[in-house]
């Protein structure tokens, strides 16, 4: 079994978590991995944190070097490894993140929706280090800045700007949908489906995705 990749947002911008293992398959589960977001990740920053490996100069530079041809930048690595700390920084790479802020607390409006599913609003911008679950559906009046996260049973509706990670149907519903103002995120699941989301081009309209036919796919979204 290949070992795990983990990503996660951050201030600033992704941290990915490698599985124990030899380098080798390290390194080709984390490309693969990469390979598989298509240009869903592209731009992102990434922070990789490797544990105790140790890492020789002409490892890290190739692994760089790879990751920079998949349109991504890798700009820290974190490592308990003295030689991999050295290494990186001799590779102009940082070898520490900013710690991350304690989980805030929301205090949402709470409603009741037909069927008895609950629908919690949330009227301000979630900021980086917001985590946000609800095993219904969520309703954001406000941005959801790169570094927050929600994850709802039902749909999630961002009126503003969501760049942070989201996960709507997280039980399983394969009919929810998430709704933005400007569809930008970090990472966007519905279900089991990982959006694989194009670059943007040109200025953002409001857009709606679903799962089609087994995929997560974003159309214009016409709120009326």
């Amino acid at each position: 079994m290949p070992p795990k990749v983990e990503i996660k947002g951050i201030r600033e911008g992704l941290l990915v978590t490698l599985g124990e293992g030899e380098w080798p398959e390290r390194e080709a589960a984390l490309l693969q991995h990469l390979d598989e977001q298509g240009d869903f990740l592209r731009g992102a920053r990434l922070a990789l944190a490797v544990g105790n490996q140790p890492l020789r100069a002409s490892q890290l530079g190739r692994l760089r070097d790879a990751i920079s041809e998949r349109g991504l930048t890798l700009w820290a690595v974190l490592s308990d490894s003295p030689k991999t700390q050295e290494t990186a920084q001799n590779l102009g790479l940082a070898t520490r993140i900013s710690r991350p802020r304690p989980e805030r607390r929301v205090h949402p409006l709470q409603t009741r929706l037909q069927g008895g599913e609950e629908t919690i609003l949330i009227q301000r911008t979630l900021r980086s280090g917001y985590r946000l679950e609800n095993t219904g559906h969520v309703v954001v009046i406000g941005d959801v800045n790169p570094g927050a996260e929600i994850v709802a049973g039902g749909s999630v509706i961002v009126w503003g700007r969501l760049r942070g990670m989201v996960h709507a149907g997280a039980q399983g519903d394969a009919s929810a949908v998430v709704c933005a103002l400007d569809l930008s995120p970090t990472q966007l699941r519905i279900a089991d489906k990982i959006a694989i989301a194009p670059r943007r081009r040109g200025k953002a309209i409001p857009e709606i995705a679903r799962i089609i036919q087994g995929e997560v796919v974003a159309k214009p979204w016409n709120a009326r």
